[in-house]
């Protein structure tokens, strides 16, 4: 299926490894979006500094809200929030607010992959080796190889061998152990997509059920049990 990735990211100075990732995204995006073989197929877009003015148009626009952050390392946002209040189905892990959004949308209109926060705890308990699990997946050592030979950084092919190294080495947040997991379940978005009606149907029983997110609600919540002050 088509798809048009939108990514959008801030990075503190000091911050090296999250403006290096930005910097492959723009690399990945100038490579992808020249080449005719995938032109009409997949695109790639690094939106900067984003801001609620850009989120107006972008998230009402999202088909799909990719909220993908290792089970149990993440703190619960609002983005998936808003992008499931605007008719977008989830894609993501047991993380955060999905859990809540999962449990209030029914599991049938939530796509969910990957370890729980338990089983990412006694994976790293067991000895995870993060090096065997990529080169069993084929299609993730590839695309490792080419980053890191630089076929997105010609001009500096070094450039992104340390964020290669460090998957190889650790891989704190078990990209490569939710890897297959996460192939799967976007081939199941994939054969959704291609069902209109089913697709219909799920963003709308989403966003109806997500009335429970509303900001009276939870603001309603806060004066009640954090705020202790009465409401109007």
């Amino acid at each position: 299926m088509p798809r048009v990735k939108i990514f959008a990211g801030k990075a503190a100075a000091s911050y090296w490894q999250a403006k290096l990732i930005i910097r492959l995204i723009n690399d990945v995006a100038r490579v992808i979006n020249a080449d005719p073989a995938v032109r009409g197929l997949i695109k790639i877009a690094f939106v900067p500094n984003y801001n609620v003015s850009l989120a107006e148009v972008i998230v009402p626009a999202a088909d799909l809200s990719e909220q993908i952050s290792t089970a149990g390392m993440e703190a619960s946002g609002t983005a998936n929030m808003k992008f499931a209040h605007n008719g977008a189905l989830t894609i993501g892990t047991l993380d955060g607010a999905n859990v809540e959004i999962r449990d209030h949308v029914g599991p049938d209109n939530i796509v969910i992959f990957g370890m729980t926060a338990e089983e990412v705890a006694q994976r790293r308990a067991g000895g995870y080796n993060p090096r065997a699990v990529i080169e069993a997946r084929h299609e993730l050592k590839d695309v490792l190889d080419m980053m890191g030979s630089g076929v997105f950084s010609p001009g500096e092919p070094d450039r992104y061998k340390g964020l290669i190294d460090i998957l190889y080495a650790s891989d704190w947040f078990m990209v490569a152990a939710d890897f297959a997991a996460y192939a799967k379940a976007q081939r199941q978005v994939d054969a959704l997509w291609s069902e209109p009606s089913r697709w219909n149907e799920k963003a709308i029983r989403n966003t109806a059920s997500m009335a429970w997110f509303s900001a009276d609600r939870t603001i309603r919540e806060y004066a009640r049990e954090i705020w202790t002050v009465p409401s109007m």
